[in-house]
């Protein structure tokens, strides 16, 4: 019998892995406007992966669709390409929404052939009727519109030939071969489309199994996607050698794992244990050359940790001397599936630019994890609202914050903002700080912290927004459970719903694509001690 040969052709969701090839289509296919980030393709996937969908020939990526879900009103009245599809991320999808809306669509031209265009069609309709919506609604590109504007008296007129055959438009008429019909036309929709002159086509398909006058009744599922989280509020004690401090990290990791928690986070700056068994004090680049060379052996300890014990471990913070030079405040997150992510610290507080010469990182990124996308906001991070909803615009729905401060006035200001990123951005926000003191550790002379697991203020919560809390400046293990689902609702029914009532048509993040325009450390000293952190 002969043996079956593997599909060469497959249409099917879209998932993280794939967006390097997606960015690669959309550079080929859209090469006069910009491409999407890899955060924004990141972000439509997280946000909806139902409804994004990629067509493989021969393992390449030939074709995508991106969607949401879109309320009928946003869907059918006048709107924009950025406001419509969440400046891109697809963070206005809204789980309960009635239409489905094609934010993109792009085919290689060199396979066309392959009706690959038709199949991706054909897969958004098949979620629409499956999902019972009342149909599918975008804004179509009308390419041919400016070559023939003299033959058409307007966008409207323009659509309208197009539709009797007296002009030609192929992508305005491959929608109209594929059962969508025009309802008007989008003024400045892309105004970067100079061959529609920024005009789309507002084109939509009705799902013939639903009736148009029966309202619709969405509620999100109130299922259960439960995560347990343990925050460590670590004692800054001294160490004889790396074997002691490793060995007093792996304590906190195991009684985590006995606990099955999928998270163990430590505080910022928790290696800094590593320089109390010098044998004389260092200046500060000594000991951030003493800490780089404790780079290496401690992310192979925190992977091995992850592996063992089966547990995610965001590892807090380690000042070290990355590979282009820079001195870095850097989050090494070691998977329970073997990876290891980086995550450097954005904005240096004074006292570390100026003590310890730390730069600020340049790339901020959720982590893809088995329980879903993450993010890490290091201490002074979380008090810069940009930073954690460009976290959520990508899908986290936990945010880490490992925090080091030295006085309660610096642990409320982090403590405060991480409350207020918890309910702008409808996520869980976990805080981890260091307690005690390093007498022989130039800048740990003290340290202040309540470790704590935020969450949202709305009836699925806990009453105060905090899921559980450790006791004030001791060293203790923080665990609760949160539930993921809970978020879900509270961004679509919720009594407020910070996410989807931004207004778009107002104001965006945009992020810097070069990064490298960096804030000198001052040449005055910073009022106060030597404090690394201070939040």
């Amino acid at each position: 019998m002969a043996k079956a040969s593997e599909a060469r052709l497959l249409v099917r969701n879209a998932v993280t892995g794939d967006i390097a090839g997606i960015r690669a289509l959309i550079a080929r296919v859209y090469p006069h406007m910009g491409n999407y980030s890899t955060g924004m393709i990141r972000g439509q996937i997280n946000n909806f992966p139902e409804g994004q969908f990629v067509a493989v020939f021969e393992d390449k990526i030939v074709g995508y669709c991106a969607s949401s879900r879109i309320d009928e009103n946003v869907a059918l009245s006048p709107h924009d390409w950025e406001t419509i599809s969440g400046n891109g991320f697809g963070s206005r999808h809204d789980p309960t929404g009635d239409w489905l809306y094609g934010i993109e669509m792009a085919v290689d031209e060199r396979r066309r052939g392959l009706r690959i265009g038709k199949r991706l069609y054909e897969a958004r309709r098949t979620l629409a009727e499956r999902l019972e919506l009342k149909g599918i609604v975008f804004g179509g590109r009308m390419p041919g519109f400016r070559r023939a504007r003299r033959r058409a008296d307007g966008p409207e007129d323009y659509i309208e030939k197009v539709r009797e055959g007296k002009l030609r438009d192929p992508v305005i008429g491959f929608q109209f071969a594929n059962g969508f019909a025009p309802i008007g036309v989008l003024a400045d929709y892309l105004p970067d489309d100079q061959a529609s002159c920024g005009f789309a086509a507002h084109m939509v398909w009705r799902n013939p199994y639903v009736d148009p006058n029966e309202p619709p009744s969405f509620r999100v599922p109130r299922d259960v996607e439960s995560v347990r989280l343990a925050t460590v509020q670590l004692q800054a004690r001294p160490v004889k050698d790396f074997a002691e401090f490793i060995h007093n990290i792996e304590y906190f990791v195991d009684v985590a794992s006995n606990y099955s928690a999928d998270f163990v986070v430590f505080p910022e700056l928790f290696t800094l244990s590593l320089l109390s068994f010098e044998p004389e004090q260092l200046s500060a680049t000594e000991a951030i050359d003493r800490l780089t060379a404790h780079r290496g052996p401690l992310v192979k300890e925190l992977s091995r940790m992850a592996l063992r014990y089966n547990v995610n471990i965001v590892g807090g913070s380690h000042p070290t001397r990355t590979d282009d030079g820079d001195i870095q405040n850097v989050a090494y997150v070691c998977l329970r599936d073997g990876s290891v992510h980086e995550q450097e610290k954005i904005h240096p507080t004074p006292n570390e630019a100026y003590w310890w010469k730390i730069k600020g990182g340049d790339g901020l990124n959720v982590i893809q994890t088995d329980v879903g996308p993450i993010g890490v906001l290091i201490c002074y991070d979380s008090e810069f609202p940009e930073l954690a909803r460009r976290l959520v615009d990508e899908g986290a729905r936990i945010i880490f914050v490992p925090f080091c401060t030295d006085n309660r006035q610096g642990y409320m200001r982090v403590r405060y903002c991480a409350q207020a990123r918890a309910v702008e951005n409808q996520c869980f926000v976990v805080m981890s700080g260091n307690v005690g003191n390093l007498p022989g550790v130039e800048n740990m002379d003290v340290q202040y912290a309540q470790s704590c697991i935020l969450t949202p203020c709305d009836f699925p919560f806990a009453r105060d927004g905090i899921a559980a809390e450790a006791s004030e400046n001791i060293e203790t293990l923080t665990i609760a459970d949160v539930n993921l689902s809970d978020l879900t609702w509270a961004r679509a029914e919720g009594t407020v719903r910070n996410l989807t009532d931004r207004r778009f048509d107002l104001y965006r993040i945009d992020w810097s694509k070069g990064g490298a325009s960096q804030r000198p450390a001052p040449d005055a000293q910073p009022a106060g001690p030597k404090g690394p952190g201070g939040g």
